[in-house]
């Protein structure tokens, strides 16, 4: 068994995380927790668009790392952590399109728009929230990684090992898809 220590300041040791084949204690997990929680929501949601559902996904990844804290291999987690949250992600995806055509059949016809600034920002974030989830996944992840996380073209080319003409050729086209969606919504 391997145990990481971190001296503070008055040269106190502080375990960080024992590091054993298999399982995780409680500062493991923190430390796992702190450092995968926002790629993993990051992941699912450039895969789906919907950052309630990446919240969800990615919470429920954490709780079965904690359900299985004594079987997690340290030197792996990265990859059981990326498949579990695919999985959970899969899973939920085929309960929706079960229920999805019960829904769709029945719907009911929305209200008209009020005049209300706050409904109409209520209203135009589910549409570009709806259009997102429309795009497909390469456009996506494109316009979510330079508008959310702020990565400049070159960066973004390079985390994806791409070109930067091929990064902006998506995000053109993802901005294209957007701005004709929202407006066929308008």
């Amino acid at each position: 068994m391997l145990v990481l220590y971190l001296k503070t300041k008055n040269n106190h040791k502080v375990s960080l995380m024992s590091i054993n084949e298999k399982g995780i204690d409680q500062s493991g997990f923190d430390l796992i927790f702190n450092q995968w929680y926002e790629p993993i929501r990051n992941f699912i949601y450039y895969k789906t668009g919907n950052v309630f559902l990446a919240e969800d996904i990615a919470q429920d990844t954490f709780l079965k790392i904690w359900e299985k804290k004594d079987e997690v291999k340290t030197s792996t987690i990265k990859a059981f952590l990326f498949t579990i949250a695919t999985n959970l992600l899969n899973n939920k995806m085929d309960r929706q399109k079960v229920s999805f055509k019960f829904i769709n059949s029945y719907q009911q016809p929305g209200a008209a728009a009020a005049p209300d600034f706050e409904l109409e920002m209520k209203e135009f974030n589910k549409k570009l929230q709806n259009a997102l989830e429309d795009l497909d996944d390469k456009k996506r992840t494109v316009f979510l990684m330079n508008r959310i996380d702020e990565l400049t073209y070159k960066q973004i080319a390079d985390n994806l090992g791409l070109t930067v003409k091929a990064i902006e050729k998506r995000m053109e086209k993802a901005l294209a898809f957007l701005r004709n969606r929202i407006e066929m919504d308008i």
